[in-house]
């Protein structure tokens, strides 16, 4: 399957997607509006996310929120936070490179949530990888059922010329990762010693600057994890969630957001690099790699097991900076850089990162929690 690499960043086009600055885009295609106990349910078995605070009514009932609350990245169900909405450039392949997340109302099953998306800015830079790149940004705003804002992201993707970056081969003579029995062993010894801390308290002044979070893994990454992923969340992103007479009736009202798949002459979605290393080879990464999405939302997972049904996660910053191509495995680590107490809250601010086996750091990322003080109980809210 050969996505078509004759597409270039021109100046007109890049002058085209400029003049969209400022502007909103409708949302055709929405996701999970309508939150339930089973959407939230799948967002989590897709993420491999096991908080019972998100899975467990009994659990979650006995908290100060009261029932089950989402996943922070669960909004990533209702609308896709990246700059990719905002179109242009047909045939030049969009990365979705990273968001930047503010929390500020839980989400639960009842809720219906809405939101709106802006383009904010466009950026070119200059790219080992592909020579030349635009960065595109999206504020997204997210509402409930009482009009009431209960997070926005700032999301970008990266625009990069297909058969440039082809040439380049930064990542296209990689070779998918061949672990020893002990590396195996290390896995799943990791997988079954996760610790939720749950309805333990993790006070705030108990914590300490250098405090190490216990590490999250996630892989070696699957078709699999793809498919249950795709199930869960990612609406909006060019038919990935769509299926026959939608998915066909969508790519031709967009058709830069398809490609004829050469074995057989139908159309395809370009989503399908997620699933197909045939697609990704043709984007010039070694393999099916994962939705940006996807490792933002293992990202969440170390700090929200960590800080325990009372804590409360207010801000994610990540950025994709290598693939998670088709094997590799992401250890996602956390450490508290600062304590503060900021307009009555009691805050902690962490570095977190995603490490692949090979240690290289594929995603560094900042994030700010409240936690719980002795000095303050805790209510339900």
């Amino acid at each position: 399957m050969t996505l078509d690499t004759t597409a270039k960043i021109t100046e007109e086009g890049v002058r085209e997607l400029k003049s969209r600055i400022g502007s909103y885009f409708k949302l055709s295609f929405g996701g999970s509006t309508e939150v339930t106990k089973d959407s939230i349910r799948h967002f989590s078995a897709g993420t491999g996310d096991f908080n019972p605070l998100w899975l467990d009514e009994n659990h979650a009932s006995k908290t100060k929120w009261g029932s089950i609350i989402a996943p922070p990245c669960y909004l990533y169900s209702v609308i896709y936070a990246t700059g990719m909405k905002a179109g242009g450039l047909a045939g030049v392949h969009a990365y979705h490179s990273g968001s930047d997340w503010e929390w500020y109302k839980p989400v639960k099953p009842g809720d219906t949530i809405t939101g709106t998306y802006q383009l904010k800015d466009v950026v070119e830079k200059p790219s080992k990888f592909s020579k030349r790149i635009l960065i595109v940004y999206a504020e997204i705003k997210y509402y409930n059922q009482l009009d009431e804002m209960v997070a926005k992201t700032l999301g970008w993707s990266i625009r990069a010329e297909r058969q440039t970056s082809r040439e380049t081969r930064k990542y296209l003579d990689l070779e998918t990762y061949l672990y020893s029995e002990d590396e195996v062993q290390e896995i799943i010894k990791a997988y079954a010693n996760e610790e939720i801390r749950g309805s333990k308290p993790r006070y705030w002044e108990d914590v300490n600057v250098g405090d190490k979070l216990p590490p999250v893994v996630r892989g070696p990454f699957t078709i699999s994890d793809t498919v249950v992923f795709r199930e869960a969340s990612t609406p909006e992103i060019w038919g990935i969630s769509m299926s026959h007479a939608i998915k066909v009736r969508e790519l031709k009202k967009h058709p830069g957001f398809s490609f004829r798949d050469p074995d057989t002459g139908a159309l395809a979605t370009i989503a399908e690099v997620h699933a197909m290393t045939s697609a990704a080879r043709g984007a010039a990464v070694p393999a099916l790699y994962d939705v940006g999405s996807q490792r933002n939302s293992w990202m969440s997972a170390p700090l929200t097991n960590w800080m325990g049904d009372d804590g409360y996660l207010k801000k994610l910053n990540a950025s994709y900076r290598r693939f998670n191509p088709y094997g590799d495995t992401q250890w996602i680590k956390a450490a508290v850089t600062k304590k503060y107490v900021e307009n009555d809250e009691n805050l902690v601010d962490l570095d977190v990162w995603c490490e692949n086996q090979k240690g290289e750091n594929t995603a560094p990322g900042k994030a700010t929690i409240a936690l719980p003080s002795k000095q303050k109980p805790q209510g339900k809210k």
